[in-house]
């Protein structure tokens, strides 16, 4: 599944590609005809993100799509006057002056209006991919849970946009013993895993791939806001991980290897119905 840095940069390359635009809506797959015609014609007005949930303004009409497990929404420039005919299962397009979008295998693709949206806002934790959140509603929910703080951190409700992977290495590279139940977790322990996020999800927006390992979050970090990261940035369509970076983790899918900080044996379990992955020697708790 998408990770929140996914989807915000989905929305960026949206607003980048259609907003102010009219766009055509069409929905070659038939399932969603009906909306998409309601939609065609209007002027896309903002794309957001929030979370894992996107929303799109065209008009008066808000899209909200959730991709799920399988879900796609690519975004890609063409030349001439009109895009390549749709291949598979597309659920609904959108062509504006130069950029198509077509977007496959979502597990939410409906119309909703801005109370329904608020609702769905209401459900999630803080965003640190957003601007002005308060971290201190995550650990509120956190501190009254005996749940482990590796299943906590899946919990959208707890924060928004964090799935399996930024789970593991985040958890690693606070030295977080990931069984740690929520009740036992300190403020501070709590602050230091938000602020990784912030660090983190940002670089992974950017370049369209997930970045934990030290080397590669301080090359990252100071590449991040150059002309060169603005044209990554520009280039990537969401149909590929980026790829800027060599593909490295620090405990992710590394099981049985060494662990980068202590040598200890990465371990793997399943937890809250996804593989976890830590370093027992070095996750200690605190």
């Amino acid at each position: 599944m998408p990770e929140g840095h996914t989807i915000h940069a989905l929305a960026e390359r949206l607003e980048r590609a259609f907003r102010g635009h009219v766009v055509e809506a069409t929905s070659p797959q038939g399932r969603f005809a009906a909306d998409a015609e309601l939609l065609d014609g209007g002027v896309l007005e903002r794309a957001q993100a929030w979370g894992k949930h996107l929303f799109v303004g065209i008009e008066d009409l808000t899209l909200h799509v959730h991709l799920g497990l399988i879900g796609a929404f690519h975004v890609k420039p063409f030349a001439g006057e009109a895009p390549p005919a749709p291949v598979g299962a597309v659920r609904l397009r959108l062509v504006g002056p130069n950029h198509w979008a077509d977007l496959r295998g979502p597990m939410i693709c409906t119309l909703v209006d801005r109370a329904r949206q608020r609702e769905v806002i209401a459900t999630l934790g803080p965003d640190p991919l957003r601007r002005a959140q308060d971290p201190q509603l995550g650990f509120e929910r956190v501190h009254r849970s005996r749940r482990s703080i590796a299943e906590l951190l899946m919990e959208q409700s707890v924060v928004a946009g964090v799935g399996n992977v930024y789970r593991c290495e985040v958890l690693h590279r606070v030295a977080v013993d990931p069984l740690t139940r929520g009740t036992d977790l300190s403020a501070e322990t709590w602050q230091a895993i938000w602020d990784d996020l912030v660090l983190l999800m940002p670089l992974g927006r950017v370049f369209g791939q997930i970045i934990t390992v030290p080397d590669q979050v301080e090359q990252a970090g100071r590449l991040r806001r150059s002309p060169k990261a603005r044209e990554i940035t520009r280039s990537l369509t969401g149909e590929r991980l980026g790829d800027t970076f060599e593909r490295r983790f620090l405990v992710y899918k590394r099981t049985g290897e060494a662990c980068p900080r202590c040598g200890g044996t990465v371990q793997q379990r399943e937890l809250g119905g996804r593989r976890l992955y830590w370093c027992p020697a070095c996750q200690v708790r605190r």
